[in-house]
């Protein structure tokens, strides 16, 4: 692999700012992750934009593996101008390095070493960051019937493959009260805030009824936490709307279920009151049960090219690769750059790791599209 290459490359994806909130940044966006696929693929992708959003996917011929990524980021438009491209002692650094554009550039430069792609797709999205709404359907789509999926999200700690990630499901509950003059005559109203503190008691014990407090497995409990909270209007009124945003994450597709039962399951406490619940579940667990025959073949492949021994990683975090296990594709996260700071102004990739990543990634397409991965 070469290196200098891989690292001009990455510096001119780095360098076209992609926030996941500007559509028309992803777009510029796009239009440069397309320019470099063809130079590495000779090939141009298919360019998909849905709700606004700009998504690219390469397919060559009838494909049985999926490469999995995304070159949205988390970071404002500006942000390069106070944290620019830079590489230092072996460090790159600059908005979206890590997560995931170093990712971007491992996986076309792995495609590139191929003898031929024949058997793959490769499917970059433009809304990774937010969700992934508007691209759900896309990467289940593209990931169906294929033998395995594989994503350049940023590795775990010291390099780790992601090997299972919780699912999320994402809450809001509005109370509806009724307002009145908060001193001529408060018990005319029915005040949405009293109710809401009910409501966000009542989350907080969820969790520990789904999986009675204990950790199932290596991902750890389920937790339903809420988080942004509004109501009310004016400092004497009795407030008739209030609400909580609640962010749950599930180790299983049971305890996914489970939450969302007893989340639309809640009731009002207080008279006069009614409760309104919206969203619902949104990744599904990826559990270790569709990332094991991979990560075994990952293993073997880094000892044959003489990295060391490879460590897989249970994360909190949701990736894509959540849905392309929702729909039962074999997934192995984790393939993307060795670094740090995700979403943090310390974000860096260790640039000496990318190539042996780079190779890892080609040797795991190689083995699947042989039949060498015991699928």
């Amino acid at each position: 692999m070469n290196l200098d290459l891989m690292l001009a490359d990455l510096e001119e994806l780095v360098a076209c700012e992609s926030f996941s909130a500007d559509h028309g940044a992803v777009a510029r966006s796009a239009r440069v992750v397309a320019d470099l696929g063809v130079r590495r693929l000779g090939a141009r992708p298919e360019t998909i934009v849905i709700d606004g959003v700009t998504h690219l996917r390469w397919t060559f011929g009838a494909p049985r593996v999926l490469v999995v990524g995304h070159h949205d980021t988390v970071w404002p438009v500006g942000t390069l101008a106070e944290r620019p491209w830079s590489l230092v002692d072996g460090i790159a650094r600059g908005p979206g390095v890590f997560d995931m554009k170093a990712g971007l550039v491992q996986a076309f430069h792995a495609l590139a070493s191929l003898s031929s792609p024949d058997g793959v797709c490769l499917l970059v999205t433009g809304d990774e960051e937010v969700g992934s709404r508007s691209s759900r359907a896309l990467i289940e789509e593209s990931a169906r019937g294929c033998a395995a999926a594989f994503v350049l999200e940023a590795s775990g700690d010291g390099g780790a493959l992601k090997t299972a990630r919780k699912g999320t499901s994402n809450y809001g509950v509005t109370v509806h009260g009724r307002a009145a003059h908060a001193g001529l005559e408060p018990d005319k109203g029915a005040n949405a805030a009293v109710e809401l503190a009910h409501q966000i008691l009542a989350l907080n014990v969820i969790a520990s009824s789904v999986d009675g407090g204990t950790a199932p497995d290596d991902l750890g409990p389920t937790t339903v936490t809420p988080t942004v909270l509004s109501g009310g209007t004016t400092v004497n009124t009795v407030p008739a709307l209030a609400s909580v945003e609640v962010d749950v994450r599930v180790p299983t597709v049971a305890a996914q279920n489970r939450v969302d039962e007893l989340v639309r399951a809640l009731v009002p406490r207080v008279a006069g009151t009614r409760l309104e619940v919206s969203g619902g579940p949104n990744r599904p667990p990826l559990e270790e049960s569709s990332s094991a025959r991979l990560f075994e073949l990952a293993c073997r492949i880094a000892k044959d090219l003489g990295m060391e021994p490879l460590r897989g990683a249970s994360v909190g975090g949701a990736s894509d690769g959540n849905f392309t296990a929702g729909v039962g594709c074999p997934t192995l996260d984790g393939l993307g750059a060795v670094g740090g700071g995700a979403h943090a102004p310390h974000e860096h990739v260790v640039v000496a790791e990318m190539p042996d990543r780079t190779r890892l990634l080609a040797g795991l397409i190689t083995a699947v599209l042989s039949g060498e991965d015991g699928g």
